[in-house]
């Protein structure tokens, strides 16, 4: 049999939870002299007096070991067990049914013509976790709050399914829809919980791996800052999220438990289903994953519950009084004990308990099937019980339950434990009949013989049915649903974007802080100003939005218990338990989950909030672009700010920070509509349209990504008559040339409109050029609005053909086209085919540098001698100019010579 090694230890330290105790009188003694220094004499002495003794206890060298992790036994002793408020034997049946139609859906997905699989084997390994949980402790929202909010593991969508068909949400003919969501339509079923593709149904897309326990976390983060801050009641909502032990692999799963410590968020558990397997194969098979978890959860400073071993453990570890069963218990690796699960008693009575005879002795009157059927803890309703009810007593931590389980548990000998049984998606009909009599489900051989494996219903006037949908009123409605009783909110005046619109003057400003500036004055709105939830990773200042430090303040539920160093200064940083900005820390997978839960609040809990996220442009969907497709899939809505956006503008710090990029991965996500702004009053009808969209009338499940820059410039006022139309839909006609005999047109987006426009000069001034400069305030909106022209005009051919806008707006205006931006070629080039003429694109490809904003972008060859040289080169190729000019122009502006480019502006840098 495989033991632990010296050099992996796979129980690191621990006190004893279910040893037999010698000598109980001398035992309470101690005990007692504890409990009296904390009555008598308070905590903090109590907890110096036990710091002595542990200090006295290691000069007299008594091994106290460490509280990193506990015997690998369960951590709520069964004299501690509460009562089991529930008819176990009905709960049993009901459980059965749902186990055997959640395989019978996904068996039948599998049919031949359709085979679109599915997957068994984790809902067989969490189903008495679920279980538990729908009839004693998940709180629904039929009482007019948020309930529960429950995280659900993703590939263990079938069991809820088919837990839903039971009480009637779902039909046979849904079922047999799953995974066919557009063949089967209006019937289908998404594969995982997806809100977008099921709204009403579906509460947190969880599949992506690690996202669901950092967006729980977060979640209830949320509910205590819309409490703090007087938003909403949320103090009786709690968060479950139902994770894998493999899922934790994850660095997301891990990677923020700090943060739900440090809030004592004692409103969030986590529960674990260890069945010992990832995918392929065991997680820790020369280890044990709960030992190592729970010393990772313990160091992060979490409550942990470990639910081992189901109750027919309870008589062999209460004749332990040597500890010798506790200690194989904890040298016993996973792998070794994923192996058990697939043997027989007689196996297990040799290899676990034979090679000792104070083992042996303890098994020698039970019968190798009852040796078999020791079974884990996770598959026992009493032992779940005692530990959900634990987590939900335990008061100024977070909550871990780590629950032992088998991976395809029921199944039968050809699932149960099996490396390939994550990919097992049918069941032949031999495992079925084989299943059929282990659940005790009352269908025929008959039946399986013929046909498809039918479902189980067992009436909807039958006992247990009547008992599911008791629990569930008395819980207050059922689960997983999603509910939006938001109202729209009332859109702020027109004259809260005035100032934006009149422009900077004589003074020069980077986008960011016309942002900055409309975000300002939208805050003070009496009606929606509260609603604002500003997220930053540890860069506010950065940004300048440090201005709203001393008004707004940064949220900590424990306020601010120091003097802050620049507490003198006018904007000091303060923080306050009702505080309206997330600092989140140096973590955009933090803010991201933020954002996703801020944006999400008029669903979870019916009242909008508005999150106005801000970062790095660079390290937004690049690094959790994940999350973003998390956002849009749970129909969050918000504001998302890429700052010191582009290739070349954050002069000095290099390839690492040079976003050009970001805008092109934006396009990939349907759920985001994205700008390129050059200036504040474009911002400003963005801001007031994305508000109308998302938190209007309209309503759109949708969010806004904006990317603003550092480098200062002048903003124009709001030209009269300004095409607003133009700018929400993607491009508008801002400066028309005014001398010059030959036609051009430039479009350009972002920082690259004032490098258009010195190029419209240089072209009229020296070439005899009239150029048109065009805001393209955003590629995506334009390609994407062409191509649901395109997709129209192919399945409506014998109707009038549509014509993208694009087109249209740029129909009259005389080419060449040039397009420029601070993006690579490939964001301009979205729109190429619908461009009416010729059409050529300057960008920045390649990687990113630290040098002045001049000399990289007369590296990429995108500053306005380079647009120049662009449509003279376009003319040129029509004939309307000569290509010796071309030469001209390339020595005259020395555009092989990256240091003769003038610096360019210098300031606003991070």
């Amino acid at each position: 049999m495989a033991s632990g090694s010296d050099r992996n230890p796979i129980i690191i330290g621990g006190l004893p939870s279910q040893v037999p105790d010698f000598d109980p009188e001398e035992t309470q003694e101690w005990l007692d002299s504890l409990d009296a220094a904390v009555d008598e004499r308070g905590r903090e002495r109590a907890r110096y007096l036990m710091l002595r003794l542990i200090e006295r206890a290691r000069e007299k060298r008594v091994a106290v070991p460490e509280m990193r992790s506990t015997d690998y036994v369960n951590t709520i002793a069964t004299k501690d067990e509460p009562f089991f408020p529930g008819d176990e034997e009905i709960e049993r049946k009901v459980l059965n049914a749902t186990r055997w139609n959640a395989a019978v859906m996904v068996s039948r997905a599998q049919r031949p013509g359709i085979g679109v699989g599915g997957h068994i084997a984790t809902f067989a390994s969490s189903a008495s976790l679920y279980d538990v949980g729908f009839n004693h402790f998940f709180r629904g929202k039929d009482q007019g709050d948020g309930g529960d909010q429950i995280f659900f593991q993703g590939h263990a969508s079938p069991g809820i399914y088919a837990r839903a068909f039971l009480l009637d949400r779902l039909s046979e003919a849904q079922l047999d829809a799953f995974r066919q969501e557009k063949s089967k339509a209006p019937n289908g079923l998404s594969s995982y919980p997806h809100p977008r593709l099921m709204p009403d149904f579906w509460e947190f897309p969880t599949v992506s791996m690690g996202l669901g326990p950092l967006g729980a976390i977060y979640q209830a983060r949320m509910n205590r800052y819309m409490e703090a801050r007087g938003i909403a009641d949320t103090s009786k909502s709690h968060v479950w999220a139902y994770l894998g032990d493999g899922e934790m692999d994850e660095p997301e799963s891990l990677g923020q438990l700090s943060i739900a410590a440090r809030e004592n968020l004692d409103n969030l558990t986590f529960v674990v289903n260890c069945n010992l397997q990832r995918l392929d194969g065991p997680v820790r098979g020369n280890g044990k994953i709960i030992q190592e978890l729970e010393s990772q959860f313990r160091g992060a400073g979490w409550n942990v519950i470990k639910l081992v071993w189901d109750r027919s453990w309870d008589p062999l570890l209460a004749q332990d009084r040597t500890g010798i069963l506790v200690n194989r218990l904890n040298t016993t690796p996973d792998g070794q004990f994923q192996t058990y699960a697939t043997e027989t008693g007689s196996y297990i009575r040799e290899h676990f308990f034979g090679d000792d005879p104070r083992l042996r002795d303890m098994v020698k009157d039970m019968t190798d099937q009852q040796i078999l059927h020791l079974g884990r803890g996770g598959h026992d309703h009493r032992k779940v019980y005692a530990a959900y009810a634990a987590a939900k007593a335990h008061k100024g931590q977070p909550t871990v339950i780590l629950a032992q389980t088998v991976k395809g548990w029921t199944l039968g000998p050809n699932f149960e434990g099996r490396n390939a049984t994550h990919q097992m998606k049918k069941l032949t009909v031999e495992d079925l009949k084989r299943f059929r009599d282990r659940l005790h489900i009352p269908i025929t051989d008959k039946q399986l013989d013929e046909g498809y494996p039918p479902y189980y219903h067992p009436g909807r006037d039958s006992e247990e049915i009547q008992y599911m949908h008791d629990r569930r009123n008395s819980l207050g409605g059922y689960v997983p649903t999603r509910v939006v009783r938001a109202k729209p909110l009332p859109q702020p005046e027109e004259k809260t974007y005035a100032a934006a619109k009149k422009g900077s003057g004589t003074q020069s400003i980077a986008t960011t802080m016309a942002f900055v500036r409309i975000l300002k004055d939208l805050m003070r709105d009496k009606e929606i100003g509260k609603r604002f939830v500003l997220i930053a990773p540890d860069e506010y200042r950065t940004f300048g939005m440090d201005a709203f430090f001393p008004s707004a303040k940064i949220y900590n539920p424990l306020g601010q218990q120091y003097e802050a160093v620049d507490r003198d200064l006018l904007l000091a940083y303060k923080e306050s338990p009702t505080g309206q900005m997330l600092h989140d820390g140096i973590s955009e997978a933090g803010c991201t989950a933020s954002l996703i839960a801020a944006g999400s609040a008029y669903a979870t809990h019916g009242e909008p909030l508005i999150p106005v996220y801000v970062f790095y442009s660079m390290f937004g969907f690049q690094r959790t672009g994940d999350q973003f497709w998390q956002m849009a899939d749970q129909l969050s809505r918000g504001f998302v700010l890429g700052a010191t956006a582009g290739r070349t503008t954050l002069t000095g710090e290099g390839l690492q920070h040079a976003d050009g990029h970001s805008q092109l991965l934006a396009s990939t996500n349907p759920g985001c509509v994205a700008y390129d702004p050059a200036f504040g009053y474009e911002i400003a009808h963005i801001m007031q349209d994305g508000l109308r969209r998302m938190y209007g009338e309209a309503n759109e499940d949708v969010f806004y990504y904006l990317t603003v820059y550092n480098e200062p410039i002048q903003h124009p006022a709001e030209p009269e008559n300004v095409d607003v139309d133009g700018i929400l839909k993607g491009v508008y006609r801002f400066k028309q040339g005014e001398t010059g005999e030959i036609p051009a047109q430039i479009l350009a987006s972002g920082v690259a409109v004032p490098w258009a426009v010195e190029a419209q000069k240089i072209l009229a001034e020296e070439w005899n050029v009239k150029a048109d400069v065009w805001s393209a305030t955003s590629w995506n909106e334009l390609r994407r609005e062409a191509v649901d022209v395109e997709r129209y005009n192919l399945l409506h051919p014998e109707e009038e053909q549509r014509v993208p806008y694009v087109t249209k707006k740029l129909e009259g205006a005389e080419g060449p086209f040039v397009a420029v931006s601070d993006w690579m070629r490939s964001v301009p080039d979205q729109i190429a085919r619908w461009v009416p003429g010729a059409y050529q694109s300057l960008g920045a490809d390649g990687f990113g540098f630290a040098d002045t904003r001049g000399a990289a972008r007369r590296f990429f060859h995108i500053d306005a001698q380079s647009i120049v040289l662009a449509v003279l080169t376009e003319l040129a190729k029509e004939g309307k100019i000569d290509r010796s000019a071309l030469k001209t122009a390339l020595d005259r502006y020395d555009l092989l010579d990256v240091a003769a480019a003038d610096p360019g502006a210098a300031g606003g840098d991070a």
